[in-house]
């Protein structure tokens, strides 16, 4: 699936139309910074159902946020320099027992997906837009 944002209120539709397609418990979200991978969080958990509030995890690593469906484990392995310290932060018990993790720059865990089902988005800032890509 593919889509353009060219304002905030763009998030909305994206999460509507992406919401139904979410088969699998793992979200890998790739983007340069300021992309919007945390306001596209923000958007999702409210459809969702969750009130609380959405912050990037950027400092925290991981943030947890309640829904009707379950817990929503939302990481940022921006600042993690290798698979030990990814699996340092207990990733693997997050992932049991999730309804979803969503994780933002997941390079460094990835090759660890292999056989894994799993969702990823694409966010691209062309400055004047941005392009998403999911699958």
């Amino acid at each position: 699936m593919q889509f353009t944002i060219k304002s905030i209120d763009d998030w909305q539709v994206i999460v509507d139309k992406i919401t139904p397609e979410l088969k699998h418990n793992i979200l890998l979200l790739k983007g340069n910074l300021g992309a919007g991978k945390t306001t596209f969080t923000q958007f999702l958990m409210k459809k969702l159902g969750s009130g609380d509030e959405v912050n990037s995890p950027t400092y925290s690593i991981v943030n947890e946020y309640s829904t009707p469906k379950g817990k929503v484990y939302h990481f940022d392995l921006y600042r993690l320099k290798n698979i030990d310290e990814v699996y340092d932060i207990g990733i693997e018990e997050y992932l049991d027992n999730a309804f979803l993790c969503i994780i933002e720059w997941p390079e460094v865990y990835e090759d660890e997906l292999y056989g894994i089902k799993f969702h990823e988005m694409s966010i691209i800032n062309t400055g004047e837009q941005r392009e998403i890509s999911f699958d």
